[in-house]
C-alpha cells in the first residue's frame, strides 16, 4: 500500500491509522453506540437498502426517516415501485427536495424489472448503470444487502477521512476525490465484517464527527486523528469554495374559481427543477398576471391579492416568487383542457407531488377569503 495515503505531511502527526487497526476501532465503537434500529435496518432487503441511500443523499436520518417509512409502504417491493405511476411517486416524495432522486428511483426500478428480471444486479457496474445510482451508493447497496466488499464516500465518510488523515482541499475536487476513494479502498475490511463496517463508517460520521461541535472525546479514531492532534478539527473537510448565488425572480399565478375554490396546477415537464412535479403558473415579474389571466382564459379576474414574497433556495440559485391570488367568476371550459393544466381542490393538491414552497403557499390559502379581501 502506498505509504503517503496513510500518513500525514504536517510535523509532527500522531500514528496513523492503518488499515489493520481502522475499522476494528469503528466497529468496537458501532457495537455499543451505533444505530442498529433504523427503520430500513431490519429487514436489510436489497430494495429497502437502495431507497434508504438515495433518500440520505444530501438528507439527514431524521428528515428521512418519516419519508422512507411512507414510500415503502406505498411501495413495498420494486415491482410495485416499478408499476406505479410518477405523480404517484412523487407525491411520496413531496417535501424531501432534489426530486430527480425520486424520477430517477422509478425509472431504476423499471429499467430492473425489464433487464434484471426484478432483481437489483449484484455488481457495481451493473448499478451505476442504472439513473441515480453513483459508485458510493452501488457501494452501500452492495456491501450492506449483499455483503460484498466495496468501499463507500459518503459526505459523513469524507468527513472522518479529511480529519483523521487531514487531506487537504475541497473533496469535490476530482484530485482529492481520487485521494479519499483510494483511502476509502485501502481502509474497507473484509466480506466477513463490511456489512457492519459501511454502517458503523457512515454512523461515526453523523453522530459523533459531525460538521459542527464533533464529540471528539468519545471518537474511537480520536487517539490517531491528525486533526485533533493539531488542534484543526473544524478546518476539515475544507469547505466549498464560496461564490455568491445568482437571483431570478418569477411570478406565480394563484387561479381560483369562486364556484368551488379549485386552483390551478401545471405539471412541469419531467426533467429539470422540480421535473414532473405540479406547480403554478409562472410568469416573469414584467409580464401583466392580468392580462395574461384575459389571454389565456378569456376572463378578466374579478379579484386579485398580491402576497408577501417568499425566496426557495437551489443548489445554483435563489428563485424569489411573488404570488398573485386571482379569483375567476367563470372558469372557461377550454382553459381546463389546456395541456398539461388541471383544476383542483385544495384538498386534491396535497395528494399530488408539489414543491415544498407550493404545499406551504396552499396553507397559506386558507386565511385568504374568495372576495380577496
Amino acid at each position: 500500500m502506498p505509504a503517503d495515503l496513510l500518513t500525514c505531511t504536517t510535523a509532527a502527526p500522531p500514528p496513523a491509522w492503518t488499515p489493520d487497526t481502522f475499522a476494528p476501532a469503528i466497529l468496537n465503537w458501532f457495537a455499543q453506540h451505533g444505530r442498529h434500529d433504523l427503520p430500513w435496518q431490519p429487514p436489510t432487503t436489497p430494495y429497502r437498502v437502495w431507497v434508504s441511500e438515495i433518500m440520505l443523499q444530501q438528507t439527514q436520518v431524521a428528515v428521512v426517516t418519516p419519508y422512507f417509512t411512507r414510500f415503502v409502504t406505498q411501495f413495498p417491493t420494486l415491482a410495485a415501485l416499478a408499476s406505479a405511476p410518477l405523480d404517484a411517486v412523487l407525491q411520496q416524495w413531496s417535501g424531501l427536495g432534489y426530486y430527480a432522486r425520486a424520477r430517477h428511483l422509478h425509472r431504476a426500478a423499471q429499467l430492473v424489472v425489464k433487464q434484471h428480471c426484478g432483481e437489483l444486479p449484484t455488481t457495481l457496474e451493473q448499478l451505476t448503470a442504472l439513473p441515480g445510482i453513483g459508485r458510493s451508493t452501488a457501494g452501500a447497496i452492495l456491501s450492506l444487502a449483499y455483503g460484498q466488499r466495496q468501499a463507500i464516500l459518503d459526505g459523513n465518510v469524507k468527513r472522518v477521512l479529511t480529519r483523521c488523515f487531514t487531506v487537504t482541499g475541497w473533496p469535490g475536487e476530482p484530485a482529492v476525490t481520487a485521494h479519499l476513494w483510494t483511502l476509502a479502498d485501502q481502509l474497507t475490511p473484509s466480506a466477513a465484517t463490511v456489512a457492519a463496517y459501511t454502517q458503523a463508517i457512515m454512523d461515526l460520521g453523523a453522530t459523533c464527527c459531525t460538521r459542527a461541535k464533533p464529540d471528539c472525546a468519545h471518537c474511537p479514531l480520536a487517539p490517531r486523528c491528525q486533526a485533533l492532534a493539531l488542534g484543526q478539527v473544524a478546518d476539515y473537510p475544507a469547505p466549498r469554495p464560496r461564490r455568491d448565488l445568482p437571483v431570478r425572480a418569477v411570478q406565480w399565478l394563484v387561479l381560483r374559481s369562486a364556484d368551488t375554490g379549485a386552483i390551478l396546477l401545471q405539471q412541469r415537464p419531467p426533467s429539470g427543477i422540480w421535473g414532473g412535479l405540479w406547480t403554478l403558473p409562472e410568469l416573469p415579474l414584467e409580464f401583466d398576471a392580468a392580462q395574461w389571466c384575459l389571454a389565456h382564459t378569456a376572463s378578466q379576474p374579478d379579484h386579485s391579492v398580491t402576497l408577501a414574497p417568499r425566496r426557495h433556495t437551489f443548489t445554483h440559485f435563489h428563485l424569489d416568487i411573488w404570488p398573485i391570488v386571482m379569483t375567476l367568476n367563470t372558469v372557461p371550459t377550454q382553459f381546463t383542457a389546456a395541456a398539461g393544466q388541471q383544476w383542483f381542490s385544495v384538498d386534491d393538491c396535497q395528494t399530488l407531488g408539489i414543491p415544498a414552497p407550493l404545499r406551504r403557499l396552499l396553507a397559506e390559502l386558507s386565511s385568504i377569503t374568495i372576495s380577496g379581501n
